[in-house]
């Protein structure tokens, strides 16, 4: 019997922007690629991208073993969009443009910019959370 090869088309892509592509949106796609491994393709930009990622943001990562210490801040392009099946925004505003037929989520969480490590650590959890709930959702058990 033949397989089919679906596993190209069925990998879903994974969108995370914010503003400056330094903290929220790389916590959150550290913890997708984390938890999804190769079943889901990722992406992260910024609307306004920084130089760097946010040490708080790496340090707090590093305390749950996910290390996106090497990761680069990167520009939001409507390509980046456009190859995307789910576009999570995180604080971008409208910045992001709409394509039909696409899925889009706008999770309401605090900048981690200038805060400190307790408060960086409290955001992280609530991102892993719904990072957690987005690979049950697209990610087939089994």
């Amino acid at each position: 019997m033949k397989r089919h090869k679906e596993a190209d088309t069925a990998k879903p892509t994974v969108l995370f922007v914010c503003v400056h592509n330094a903290g929220r949106s790389q916590m959150a796609a550290g913890y997708l690629q984390h938890l999804a491994g190769d079943k889901v393709t990722v992406l992260s930009a910024g609307s306004e991208p920084k130089d760097q990622i946010n040490p708080i943001a790496i340090e707090a990562m590093a305390e749950e073993g996910i290390d996106i210490a090497n990761n680069v801040p990167k520009i939001l392009t409507v390509q980046s969009v456009v190859d995307s099946d789910v576009v999570i925004t995180m604080g971008c505003g409208d910045a992001c443009p709409i394509f039909p037929g696409k899925r889009y989520e706008d999770w309401e969480l605090d900048d981690p910019a200038g805060q400190g490590i307790e408060s960086v650590r409290v955001i992280r959890d609530d991102i892993k959370t719904r990072v957690e709930a987005l690979v049950a959702e697209l990610v087939p058990v089994g």
